[in-house]
């Protein structure tokens, strides 16, 4: 038995859970001017990124807009975060978090650069999403709920309706393509549970199947035409 008796508060998802409180807190009770000056050191803005600022697509996911932000950020890495520290350990699983939200962090970047888009952006979205994709892929037949509704659902269609109900009632401010970034990494990650969760190796199989049955009819015709040939050659006529 663990030491802490919280279901899934396995020893680095407490460690990034506190992390995330303490700097949540200092951003809210140690004055507005620090508050403004960790914003504009650490969220994820174009502008500043092009100035210098290359450590914001690695400290933007430790800060929050709001107490609703993190508190959901940090309830779904609680609850999906630990199943996958326990199988993979903790420091896999740290690097698989931090790649997922860094990640996220370049495409948020390029994708704002792209467009011109001047606000900054901030939270563990990214990360959180990349833990989804992984729970999604290594378990994809477990059956899941998406709060508050009671409906269960296998995990493996859990990232696709968390998209649809985002842009049904999702909010401007959400960072829908740091969202992607997250899963995209994640799915990159871990092409191989990608391919089996998708059944994309069965595919592979039986279009290698198709080829070699294909190839192995252009042997037997092959084969016909040259005993068909040598039968004819044999009942021709010869003359001395």
């Amino acid at each position: 038995m663990q030491r802490s008796q919280v279901p899934g508060l396995t020893p680095m998802v407490k460690w990034i859970m506190i992390a995330n409180a303490v700097v949540f807190l200092a951003q809210n009770l140690l004055g507005t001017e620090f508050q403004q000056g960790l914003l504009e050191f650490g969220a994820l803005s174009v502008n500043r990124v092009v100035q210098g600022y290359l450590w914001q697509p690695a400290t933007y996911m430790w800060l929050h807009g709001s107490l609703m932000h993190v508190v959901f950020n940090m309830f779904a890495l609680w609850m999906f975060g630990g199943v996958l520290e326990s199988v993979w350990g903790s420091r896999r699983f740290l690097r698989f978090y931090l790649q997922c939200g860094i990640g996220a962090g370049m495409i948020i970047f390029l994708w704002n650069a792209m467009l011109g888009f001047p606000y900054p952006t901030l939270g563990a979205s990214g990360a959180i999403f990349g833990l989804l994709t992984a729970f999604s892929l290594m378990w994809p037949e477990r059956t899941v709920f998406i709060f508050p509704f009671p409906v269960p659902i296998k995990a493996i269609w859990f990232i696709p309706i968390l998209f649809v109900l985002q842009f049904m009632w999702g909010g401007e401010q959400i960072s829908y393509v740091g969202h992607l970034g997250g899963v995209l990494i994640a799915g990159f990650l871990m092409r191989n549970e990608l391919l089996r969760a998708l059944k994309l190796r069965n595919l592979r199989y039986y279009w290698h199947r198709m080829r070699m049955r294909r190839k192995l009819r252009t042997v037997r015709k092959d084969e016909f035409e040259r005993k068909r040939r040598s039968r004819d050659d044999d009942d021709r006529p010869t003359f001395h």
